[in-house]
């Protein structure tokens, strides 16, 4: 049985709204001294990863308009497969400025979808 798409629309919302939650109050340095933060972010970064490389297989259409998809999938690929060494400041960066728009992006499609 397949899954819903907006199941996966759902974890990516949520693992962002967590990031989001997880980094409040901070700056980049205090990211940076905060390996507990750094963990938890990493990790819900790879569900967000996870997620939209399911979403794209199950359905391509709707996974083409999640901006920088192919992006965000190769990216939890360099955090999961250590293809690339991915640095405090990179992740910091990402989720400060690619977080937003993702999450609304997200939203909108689970309002079509008719999941809040």
């Amino acid at each position: 049985m397949q899954r819903d798409p907006r199941a996966f629309l759902w974890d990516v919302r949520e693992s962002a709204l967590a990031i989001q939650t997880f980094t409040v109050g901070m700056d980049a340095a205090a990211y940076a001294a905060n390996e507990m933060a750094q963990s938890a972010v990493e990790r819900k970064f790879e569900i967000i990863g996870e997620a939209l490389n399911q979403l794209a297989k199950l359905d391509a259409a709707l996974a083409t308009r999640i901006p920088d998809l192919p992006q965000i999938v190769a990216f939890r690929n360099q955090l999961i497969h250590g293809y690339a060494t991915v640095n405090v400041s990179t992740v910091w960066n990402v989720a400060q400025n690619a977080l937003p728009p993702l999450v609304r992006a997200v939203q909108t499609l689970l309002d079509e979808l008719g999941n809040a």
